[in-house]
């Protein structure tokens, strides 16, 4: 048994409750899109995609979620992607309707729902506008400048994703992605550490924000 506040949502009166934690190695899936959305999620350590397969087979990602992250929260009763584990990943969860429960007698819980609910409903509205209306540097520079907020430690971004992660992400092919990332290298905006291209350091940060704010 487990405080809320171990799954990071704030509550007045910090109700003990029922967390699970799991490991799932990596490419394995954590829920199917279609399945009832039984539990809430949160990623402890690693990093998890949720996608979805298109008719013609190929895939889209919807959100990449990393440590600290709540997801899995939907506002029917299945679940409308599916999740898998991109690296090693560890998962806190919770019954959804135990939430629920407290949400209703818990004035806090309640706001911090409504507001992950916000979030994610700004992130796949924001999501569309750059699949719509973004050009292919202006959405891989929107990709690192959205990972820069969340990744960077010592002011290096540690991507966990593979570049074809990145591609069914922001719509584009892997060749693609990768022209992208080497343009924003020669232009000075970004470096790599090692060889792999997924340390990557910013340089200029503003030329990449205004990239990331053109449409």
């Amino acid at each position: 048994m487990n405080s809320l506040s171990e799954l990071g949502i704030s509550s007045g009166s910090n109700p003990i409750v029922s967390l699970s934690e799991f490991t799932y190695k990596k490419g394995k899936t954590i829920y199917i899109e279609s399945e009832p959305a039984e539990y809430v999620y949160q990623v402890r350590k690693g990093a998890v995609r949720t996608c979805k397969l298109l008719s013609d087979g190929r895939r889209q990602i919807g959100a990449f979620h990393l440590p600290g992250d709540i997801f899995g929260l939907e506002n029917g009763g299945v679940h409308r992607f599916t999740a898998e584990a991109i690296i090693q990943t560890a998962v806190r969860l919770i019954r959804r309707q135990h939430l629920e429960t407290v949400a209703e007698n818990d004035a806090v819980v309640w706001r911090t729902l409504l507001s992950l609910t916000t979030n994610n409903l700004q992130h796949a509205e924001d999501h569309m506008l750059l699949l719509g209306r973004k050009t292919a540097l202006e959405r891989v520079a929107a990709f690192l400048h959205e990972m820069d907020e969340q990744l960077t430690a010592a002011d290096v971004i540690s991507l966990p994703m593979s570049r074809r992660d990145i591609a069914d992400y922001l719509g584009l092919t892997v060749e693609t992605v990768s022209r992208a990332v080497s343009q924003l290298h020669t232009d000075g905006v970004l470096d790599f550490i090692g060889n792999t291209q997924r340390e990557i350091v910013i340089l200029d940060r503003q030329r990449l924000a205004s990239l990331d704010l053109q449409s």
